[in-house]
């Protein structure tokens, strides 16, 4: 079973980047072989329609299309921002919406993450993914993984920290695996 994880944040000190690493660690355990990228290497223009109707999909849109669909799950982990998903996941859900062939939000099941600085652990943004996912016609895992506090979730070589943490990240990778082994 091959896993693709990405982060909503491109920040080098993100506490999202943080939980992806965290949650590799859980995926392997779980018998996945994962693959991590970085929504910085698919640079892509604000989604605008006149743009597009002179250009085209942005090649990087195609090529992360492509990963999705060779990808038995992809695990989003995503910041809240105000409440919201980040505009570069947005951005990046949005292209990949034209693109015709809808496969890639067809074929893997996701799995939807967040950490927070406070208590709620991104509840919020999760929804709002949840949701978008579910209209664009994906399967997505109704396990997730809010880790909040992030102040104290991790340790000093990034492992989560909390008990609680641990066995939802358990959970969550356990849940991933058996819903991709019922698809396939």
């Amino acid at each position: 079973m091959k896993a693709l994880i990405f982060s909503g944040s491109t920040r080098s000190g993100s506490i999202n980047r943080k939980l992806t690493g965290a949650l590799i660690l859980k995926l392997e355990d779980a018998g996945f072989e994962v693959t991590q990228i970085s929504l910085s290497d698919y640079d892509m223009p604000i989604y605008n329609g006149d743009w597009e109707d002179k250009h085209g999909a942005p090649e990087s849109a195609k090529k992360l299309a492509a990963h999705f669909k060779s990808h038995d799950a992809v695990i989003i982990v995503s910041p809240e921002y105000n409440g919201g998903l980040p505009g570069l996941l947005k951005n990046t859900i949005d292209w990949l919406t034209r693109l015709g062939d809808m496969k890639h939000y067809h074929s893997p099941v996701f799995g939807i993450a967040s950490c927070t600085p406070g208590a709620m652990s991104g509840i919020m943004c999760m929804r709002q993914i949840n949701y978008i996912l579910g209209r664009l016609g994906g399967e997505v895992l109704p396990v997730q993984c809010g880790v909040g506090n992030a102040g104290d979730a991790f340790t000093d070589d990034g492992l989560l920290a909390r008990d609680n943490d641990i066995k939802l990240a358990e959970k969550f990778a356990d849940g991933l695996k058996t819903r991709v082994a019922r698809k396939g």
